[in-house]
């Protein structure tokens, strides 16, 4: 009988283990597996350095701009001798994105130039994180994670709208902002 408790123990632990070892790539891991890799440029930007004046939000931006904990953003810089190398990274993010949790919201962009695509991960509509992807044809590519509490899209496109208007080439976010133009 204590054998038989102890096996189904056993088991039981051995199951858990398994299932929770998700053998699928995810964007957090490909940051993490990259982050320090030659040809890649990271940052993680609390969205307090974003330099917006909250004073000057309407309601709705304001409850967008709090819902925000933090960007991540990760690029691969295209240069004369690692185009092969980026082909293979851009592929890798793309397959990742192809995962039916990340919900497309929006793409753009054409071919000569370079491409982009938002997706998110949400539940209704509170969206847990939104992603922007987007390449440059000369300048390689790049993945922005914007994540945080209950954000809504419809508030955080009205909050795009200030960071439009707002001085991106003092901010941490500049050498981002070639691939999602």
């Amino acid at each position: 009988m204590n054998t038989s408790i102890k096996t189904i123990i056993t088991l039981l632990i051995l199951v858990v283990t398994l299932q929770s070892c998700n053998q699928d790539k995810t964007l957090q891991t490909f940051y993490v597996d990259n982050e320090l890799s030659p040809g890649f440029t990271s940052l993680d930007v609390p969205v307090s350095m974003l330099q917006i004046d909250e004073e000057s939000l309407t309601e709705e931006q304001l409850e967008a701009y709090e819902s925000i904990e933090k960007l991540s953003l990760i690029a691969f810089v295209l240069d004369d001798n690692n185009k092969a190398q980026m082909d293979i990274e851009y592929a890798k993010v793309k397959t990742i994105l192809k995962n039916p949790k990340y919900e497309e919201l929006m793409r753009g962009g054409n071919s000569t130039d370079g491409k982009f695509v938002i997706k998110c991960i949400a539940d209704g509509d509170d969206v847990e994180e939104f992603i922007l992807f987007g390449n440059s044809n000369t300048q390689g590519f790049g993945v922005i994670r914007v994540l945080g509490d209950d954000m809504n899209f419809n508030k955080i496109a009205e909050l795009a709208k200030v960071l439009q208007g707002s001085d991106i080439e003092n901010s941490p976010l500049e050498k981002f902002s070639g691939f999602f133009k």
